[in-house]
């Protein structure tokens, strides 16, 4: 996989690119990750890159010839086949979806996978709501472009006639579209095979099952006077999955209930959720649960 990421400040992104995860997957060749000042591409004497809005109003927009220029270089070093013998076409002319035709889903052939033309995506907060579902699906892509920005916006035309996808991390506002790049990227690139030490790491993540990840312990068996679960400690590794299993369920539904709406359960887990849903109920006795009280 290939990741690159137009942004004025490349080294926000080099310090992460070389950490962690991401910089053990940088190092085996799993992911191919790159910062591009689009500053570069900047065709006036200044190298400006943003102007005032047409119309008034405070705050500057980025310009679009800096981020078309960065683009267009990035995809003019990849050829996409024809199909016919001799022929060959510039990704940059490959017929991308723009963000207006997107699917019903909201990503524009999320489903598609291992496409050759790459997904450019701009990071805003009018994009849909960034998501696990989201990184399975762009898990998948071979080359993904991030547009970053600062100040008060895009050019529309950006938006209209070069992005495929429009990508939010939640409603809130942030400096610019780095640190949500950098969240979309590390959630993308944990998913490839290999960039993890253990693989089943991925698949039991919270959000990975659809539900939230069940509790985890590790040594002493005591600290103190607080102990393990004795189930941890049997060895019987079915009654363990199960103790897991309903722990998963019990913190869905005390945390995060929206996502059992979401979830498909088995016969037996909808039994069990009622179980809990009656023991919760009957614990609460009319007070305030101690998740609601540390709300917001």
């Amino acid at each position: 996989m290939r990741i690159d990421v137009l942004t004025l400040f490349p080294e926000m992104c080099e310090g992460v690119f070389g950490t962690s995860i991401l910089g053990k997957a940088r190092e085996k060749g799993i992911a191919r990750l790159n910062a591009v000042n689009f500053r570069d591409f900047a065709n006036n004497k200044h190298n400006s890159v943003d102007d005032t809005p047409y119309g008034g109003g405070g705050g500057m927009v980025l310009k679009p010839e800096p981020i078309f220029g960065a683009v267009e270089h990035l995809l003019d070093s990849l050829k996409v086949p024809s199909g016919t013998e001799g022929e060959s076409e510039s990704a940059a002319t490959a017929g991308f979806v723009p963000t207006g035709e997107e699917s019903e889903e909201g990503m524009s052939g999320l489903t598609q996978g291992e496409n050759a033309k790459p997904r450019i995506i701009l990071m805003c907060p009018q994009g849909r709501t960034f998501d696990q579902r989201t990184a399975e699906h762009l898990a998948k892509e071979k080359h993904l472009i991030f547009i970053c920005g600062h100040y008060e916006g895009y050019d529309e035309r950006i938006r209209e006639h070069l992005v495929t996808d429009e990508l939010s991390i939640g409603d809130y506002v942030l400096t610019g579209g780095e640190l949500p790049a950098l969240t979309v990227i590390d959630a993308v690139v944990r998913l490839q095979p290999g960039a993890l030490g253990n693989e089943s790491s991925a698949v039991t993540d919270s959000f990975s099952t659809g539900l939230l990840e069940y509790p985890h312990y590790t040594r002493p068996a005591e600290f103190r006077g607080w102990k393990v679960p004795d189930m941890l400690l049997s060895g019987h590794h079915a009654n363990i999955e199960a103790w897991r299993k309903e722990q998963s369920l019990k913190r869905t539904l005390e945390r995060r209930p929206d996502l059992l709406e979401q979830v498909e359960l088995t016969p037996k887990d909808l039994k069990l959720l009622e179980r809990l849903k009656a023991e919760r109920m009957e614990a609460c006795g009319g007070s305030r649960s101690k998740e609601e009280k540390a709300s917001f």
